[in-house]
């Protein structure tokens, strides 16, 4: 599987992922349920920051969850473990070369995976093999370009666009939710349906400061400093800017949005 991880794997990246997951559950997962005894494929898995919400939400599907890392299928399996959740099994494995035989799955769920593959199309394609004909995939993604905030910043923009740069040269690309629909219709689904799930950030939810603008989004930013400056992509003096600019927002007169795509199709 040619994903390249831009954020990397410390712990606080498996913290800013767990907090990006418990934040976004009603946005993005109020819809997102699978009858009694589904087989359901959750490719892409990560540290199973969306694993229990999947999980719980059907507690009588039976979930397959795996990833290409070994260290994050580790802990995805004990943060699965620790909500006493017993209906997912955990696998190492590359979306790209499954074990698992054709038409197996009644079900996928892929959720900020195809974001840092260089071939999306092609991983909607084989996955799609491995599920039953009339059975359904829903992707989820977010897309950086939908960023905006008040107060404005140049200086924050660059900083963005600094970690959109960084995905772009690792192979991936961090504004893919828009291209939800027309990746799923290329990858051969039908009955695609597609829909925006934005998230609006003032100081009346303090909840969504403090859960996605500061330690989902800014902290993702700021998780990138180094390697956005070593690759000289911003100058330190405006990616700082940036940084407190994007913070600034979370005042009691910010204001901060960001908008996810969800789509499902079927085979």
């Amino acid at each position: 599987m040619d994903k390249a991880y831009v954020h990397g794997y410390d712990h606080r990246e498996t913290i800013r992922l767990q907090d990006q997951a418990s934040t976004l559950v009603e946005l993005l997962h109020s819809d997102t349920s699978y009858p009694a005894g589904s087989r359901v494929l959750e490719a892409g898995c990560g540290v199973g920051a969306q694993t229990v919400t999947l999980a719980q939400n059907s507690p009588n599907a039976l979930i397959t969850s795996v990833d290409i890392s070994e260290v994050s299928v580790r802990e995805a399996r004990r943060k699965v473990a620790a909500a006493g959740l017993t209906n997912v099994h955990f696998h190492q494995a590359d979306i790209f070369n499954l074990s698992h035989g054709l038409d197996t799955f009644d079900h996928i769920f892929v959720c900020f995976v195809l974001e840092h593959l260089s071939r999306p199309l092609e991983a909607l394609q084989t996955l799609k093999n491995h599920l039953r004909p009339g059975g359904t995939i829903t992707v989820i993604e977010g897309d950086h370009g939908s960023a905006f905030f008040h107060p404005e910043s140049e200086a924050a923009y660059k900083a963005i666009q600094s970690q959109v740069e960084l995905q772009r040269q690792a192979g991936g690309n961090a504004m893919i939710g828009r291209e939800l629909y027309p990746l799923l219709l290329g990858a051969g689904y039908t009955s695609i349906r597609a829909s925006p799930r934005m998230v609006y950030v003032d100081s009346s939810k303090p909840e969504l400061v403090e859960g996605f603008t500061k330690r989902t989004f800014t902290a993702m930013i700021e998780g990138v400093r180094e390697a956005a400056i070593s690759a000289g992509l911003v100058e330190p003096d405006v990616f700082e800017k940036g940084i407190r600019d994007l913070y600034r927002a979370t005042e009691s007169d910010g204001v901060f949005c960001y908008t996810f795509f969800k789509a499902i199709g079927e085979k």
